[in-house]
């Protein structure tokens, strides 16, 4: 039975759905990014972060995106931070762990009432709704034809699901890390509660 969920968030331009290491999308929505191939559809549940790629072929289908990608900033994470706490608080979600990364982010969730893809949602919502009210979203400059700025997320979130306490030590040590590993402080959030709740 899953009882918790390693969620990542890609930001805007992240992880594109033809990425050539793989992806979970079945279709590719613009015609821009077509022509770069078809959607590279996969279904393992590992991370492909790592996986062998033309790196050239990557970076020209970002290029030919209808925004530059997304990276958050510090202050941006900070944000970001504050929006998911509103969610929390809402909502009663217990997350054991995050990382807001520049181009995605990292949570560990235990399950709840709502399904996973609704918690994610919740997340993003609250998290662009800080972001513009503390005027830092990363594509003010962008409105879209109906004058509504574009969302700094990717569409879907990738879901790797835990199913016992020693998985979610794994998914929690690994989360916290994700920083360091990057070279930045380890973060502490208010929202994220103790492994053992």
């Amino acid at each position: 039975m899953i009882i918790a969920y390693h969620s990542i968030l890609s930001a805007y331009g992240f992880w594109l759905p033809n990425d050539p290491r793989g992806s979970w999308s079945d279709f590719v929505r613009r015609w821009e990014l077509l022509r770069f191939g078809k959607a590279t559809k996969v279904t393992t549940r590992r991370s492909l972060a790592r996986d062998e790629h033309d790196r050239e072929v990557r970076r020209k289908a970002k290029q030919a995106l209808r925004y530059e990608p997304v990276r958050f900033t510090g202050l941006q994470a900070r944000s970001i931070g504050r929006g998911f706490a509103r969610a929390v608080s809402e909502s009663g979600y217990k997350i054991l762990a995050c990382a807001i990364l520049p181009e995605h982010v990292h949570t560990v969730i235990l399950r709840a009432d709502r399904s996973i893809e609704r918690i994610i949602g919740h997340l993003k919502a609250r998290a662009t709704q800080r972001l513009n009210a503390d005027g830092l979203h990363p594509l003010a400059n962008c409105p879209s034809s109906k004058e509504v700025l574009p969302s700094p997320w990717g569409r879907r979130a990738w879901h790797v699901f835990l199913d016992d306490r020693e998985g979610i030590a794994r998914a929690v040590g690994y989360v916290r890390q994700n920083p360091v590993k990057e070279g930045k402080p380890p973060q502490h959030w208010s929202f994220v509660l103790p492994i053992n709740a």
